[in-house]
């Protein structure tokens, strides 16, 4: 049934992220349609009859064919981009929006083609258009708490560093794999001493970069250097000495895996001949560990799914030390939820005309951290009446005074 409301296309609407996005977009009023875009038509029509009180229709398209994205964003008021991996798929899209001069969001968390995409913002001011890009969870939420706690706790800011881990999602593609293999192989920023520098994942200096962290639902994990936007962006918009991003996903069986493979080259797209067979050594990595991932999961006997974003904050306000740790946590969502409901709530306040600014920004030069979090109750209780209970916040927010007093913080 067509409708004269607002209608909003959510690229990518069948994966991970984008079937969350999807259906926080139908519990939401803001949009009276909403547009599960996906290359796969049939599981996208299959998505779209599932979800009933809100006119959800399906529409097939190529993220690398920018007339094929032209096509299957027409007629909307907004676009929401969860199409991975990044670093090949956001340019031809973007292109495809700006000229259709639709306004956009998009969940981008590969760092080198993030600072290729912000030096179109011209672009995208002149086609008179709002760009949000990596409004997802890291980045995006810790890039809104960042702002929060520099502004509004803080007098002066020292350091932000930003932890996450994840595991045991019900689906995970090869999109995923090929985002951790991009990860481990390009040069990871980091913004260290008031300047920005760059390490490598398995060399000296990102090894020396690796912690241990300890996560509220997930206890203590290891973390690596992680290649996200948080560390190019956040020091053009906060003066501060230190931005750093560290992650992992768990169990670290899994993910220790991943960085074996991609350690002995077996993430290389160049083709190998194999007793008179040609074999392209990523292909096999993906399905290999696609494969293996069900064993481990299984012999670790992980369970539910599960995930932590935590951002630490350092600084002083009137002239004493402070420190916020800022944790989002869930014993049942993980990276799907945690990144497809902050999109979504970022489409619903583009809408609503409180992200405003033209051009192609970051979170934290767009987003009003108190619209945000205003807008958060209204999902939580959706999610909790539709979708038996989870939770995607498991908020919990800690001080640290000069003292090494540790409190709690009611926001």
């Amino acid at each position: 049934m067509k409708s004269d409301g607002p209608k909003v296309t959510v690229l990518g609407g069948c994966g991970a992220v984008g079937s969350v996005a999807v259906k926080t977009l139908v519990r939401h009023p803001e949009f009276s349609d909403v547009v599960i875009a996906d290359y796969n038509l049939k599981k996208a029509k299959e998505t779209a009859a599932k979800l009933r009180g809100k006119r959800v229709s399906a529409v097939k398209f190529d993220a690398l064919d920018k007339s094929s994205v032209e096509k299957a964003i027409k007629g909307s008021d907004l676009v929401v981009n969860c199409v991975g991996p990044f670093y090949t798929t956001v340019k031809p899209i973007l292109s495809a929006v700006m000229k259709s001069r639709i306004n956009y969001v998009d969940v981008c968390d590969d760092v080198d083609v993030t600072l290729d995409i912000l030096g179109m913002s011209d672009r995208a001011e002149k086609a008179g258009i709002t760009a949000l890009i990596g409004m997802g969870s890291s980045p995006g939420v810790t890039n809104i708490i960042a702002k929060l706690v520099s502004e509004q706790f803080l007098s002066e800011t020292d350091s932000i560093d930003i932890f996450h881990a994840h595991g045991g999602e019900p689906v995970e593609g090869e999109g995923v794999i090929g985002h951790r293999f991009h990860c481990m192989t390009i040069d990871i920023p980091m913004y260290l001493d008031g300047r920005l520098q760059y390490v490598k994942y398995f060399e000296e200096s990102g090894m020396k970069l690796r912690q241990t962290f300890n996560f509220p639902v997930l206890g203590e994990v290891p973390i690596f250097p992680y290649p996200h936007p948080e560390q190019v962006t956040i020091p053009r918009h906060i003066k501060l000495n230190r931005v750093t991003n560290k992650g992992s996903v768990v169990p670290i069986e899994y993910y220790n895996l991943i960085g074996d493979m991609c350690r002995l080259g077996l993430s290389d797209k160049e083709a190998v001949n194999v007793r008179g067979r040609t074999v392209i050594p990523y292909d096999f990595s993906v399905a290999y560990i696609l494969r293996q991932r069900n064993r481990i999961l299984k012999e670790t006997n992980f369970g539910r799914q599960r995930g932590c974003v935590s951002v630490v904050v350092k600084g002083t306000h009137e002239g004493k030390y402070r420190e916020y740790r800022f944790h989002m946590a869930s014993q049942s969502q993980a990276l799907g939820e945690g990144t497809g409901i902050p999109v979504a709530m970022a489409a619903i306040l583009m809408h609503q005309g409180k992200i405003t600014k033209k051009g192609i920004l970051p979170p934290e030069a767009a987003v009003n951290p108190a619209d945000f979090l205003g807008l958060l109750p209204q999902i939580m209780d959706m999610d909790k009446a539709k979708a038996g209970g989870g939770s995607f916040s498991g908020f919990l927010i800690e001080k640290v005074d000069e003292n090494g007093n540790v409190s709690t913080v009611d926001m």
